[in-house]
C-alpha cells in the first residue's frame, strides 16, 4: 500500500502545472489608422503578451458602433483623434473615469479631461502654413490676425466639416466669446481665395502652388507633404505666441464603461503615457509627445518649439455645437 501511494505522489509531482495558454485580448476601437496604431500594438504584445481585437473607423461610426457593441457584446479601450470626439464619447456614456496616478503625473491637465474619462497620448499643433517665396515670416501673427483686410484673396482653409477645425473654432469663443469668434471667422471668409478644400494637404497644394499664401492645417499633415516633395516652398509659423498659444488638439484614449477587463485595459492605457510609448506613439504620425521629458522625432524637432494653448480641451468638445453653428452663419462651409 505504502509503495502505491509513492509511486501516484510521484506521478502527481512529475505532471506539469497546467497554466492558461490563452492570453487577454483587448478589444480596442480606433479612429486613428491601423497602420499608427499596428506598430504600438505589437510592442505592447511583445512585451506582455496582451492580444488586440483591433477595430478601426471615422469617429462618428465608431462610436455608433460602440453603442450597439454595448448592447451585443464587450469593447475594452476607444481610442480617437481630437478632444471633441473624445468629449463626445465621455457624454455618451462610453467611458468610465480612470483613477491613475500613472496617467494623472505624466499626462498634463489641459490634454485630459478634469473627470479621467480620457487622457491625451499625443499631441497635435493646429497651426499656420505658408509660402516661403510669397511671404516672410514677420508677416504673420495669430488666427485672429488672418481676419484682416490684408489677407483678401490670400487665404485658404480647409472645409468647416472636419472637427479639427471646429474645435478651433470652439476655442476661439472659449478665448474671445461668441460675438468676437464670429467677427474672426467672418474674416476668414471674406479673405479666401478659393473654396474651403476637403482636406489639410489639398490647402497645402494650394499654397505650395501659390493660389494663395497662408493656410491653417494640423502639423502631421505637412510633415507628411514634406517628405513625399521635400522641395516644396513651404514652412510652418507659431502662431499666437505672444497670446493664447498654438491651438493644440490630442489624439487619445479611455476605458470603455462596457469592457470586460477593465484592469488589463486601465493597464495598457498607462502603458501609452510612458517614454517608450509615447515616442513610438507620437512619431508614427509625426505629432509631438503628451509627456514634455520624451522629445519628438528629429524631423518634428527641426519645426522649432512653440508655446501651446493652456486652455482645458474639454472646452473644444463642450463648445462645438456652439463652433459649429457659428461657422455656418458666418458662411464658412
Amino acid at each position: 500500500m505504502k509503495k502505491l501511494a509513492l509511486a501516484l505522489l510521484v506521478l502527481l509531482v512529475a505532471q506539469p502545472v497546467l497554466v492558461s495558454a490563452d492570453p487577454t485580448t483587448l478589444t480596442l476601437y480606433s479612429s486613428r489608422k491601423a497602420h499608427l496604431i499596428e506598430p504600438v500594438l505589437e510592442l505592447y504584445t511583445q512585451q506582455t503578451a496582451v492580444q488586440f481585437n483591433l477595430h478601426t473607423g471615422k469617429p462618428g461610426p465608431l462610436l455608433e458602433r460602440l453603442d450597439a457593441a454595448g448592447k451585443n457584446g464587450g469593447a475594452d479601450v476607444l481610442l480617437t483623434v481630437d478632444a471633441g470626439n473624445l468629449w463626445h464619447a465621455a457624454e455618451r456614456g462610453l467611458l468610465v473615469p480612470i483613477d491613475s496616478e500613472v496617467l494623472a503625473q505624466s499626462v498634463p491637465p489641459a490634454l485630459r479631461d478634469p473627470e479621467n474619462h480620457w487622457f491625451g497620448f499625443s499631441r497635435r499643433a493646429r497651426t499656420l502654413a505658408y509660402n516661403t517665396e510669397k511671404l516672410s515670416p514677420d508677416e504673420l501673427s495669430s488666427y485672429e490676425d488672418l481676419a484682416d483686410p490684408k489677407w483678401r484673396g490670400r487665404l485658404c482653409l480647409r472645409t468647416s466639416k472636419k472637427v479639427y477645425n471646429q474645435s478651433l473654432v470652439a476655442t476661439l469663443i472659449a478665448h474671445h466669446g461668441e460675438e468676437k469668434a464670429e467677427e474672426i471667422v467672418k474674416g476668414w471668409v471674406a479673405n479666401l481665395a478659393a473654396e474651403p478644400f476637403s482636406n489639410d494637404t489639398k490647402a497645402l497644394q494650394a499654397v505650395a502652388m501659390g493660389r494663395c499664401d497662408v493656410t491653417i492645417v494640423n502639423n502631421y499633415y505637412f510633415g507628411r507633404l514634406m517628405r513625399k516633395e521635400p522641395n516644396l516652398k513651404l514652412a510652418l509659423f507659431w502662431p499666437n505666441q505672444d497670446s493664447q498659444g498654438v491651438h493644440v488638439n490630442v489624439s487619445g484614449g479611455g476605458l470603455l464603461k462596457i469592457s470586460p477587463n477593465p484592469g488589463e485595459a486601465k493597464a495598457f492605457l498607462e502603458w501609452l503615457a510612458q517614454p517608450e510609448a509615447q515616442g513610438l506613439f507620437a512619431e508614427l504620425n509625426l505629432e509631438y509627445p503628451v509627456r514634455e521629458d520624451v522629445p519628438p522625432a528629429s524631423a518634428v524637432q527641426a519645426w522649432g518649439k512653440f508655446r501651446g494653448d493652456s486652455l482645458n480641451l474639454v472646452e473644444a468638445g463642450r463648445l462645438q455645437a456652439d463652433a459649429v453653428r457659428l461657422m455656418d452663419r458666418a458662411g464658412y462651409r
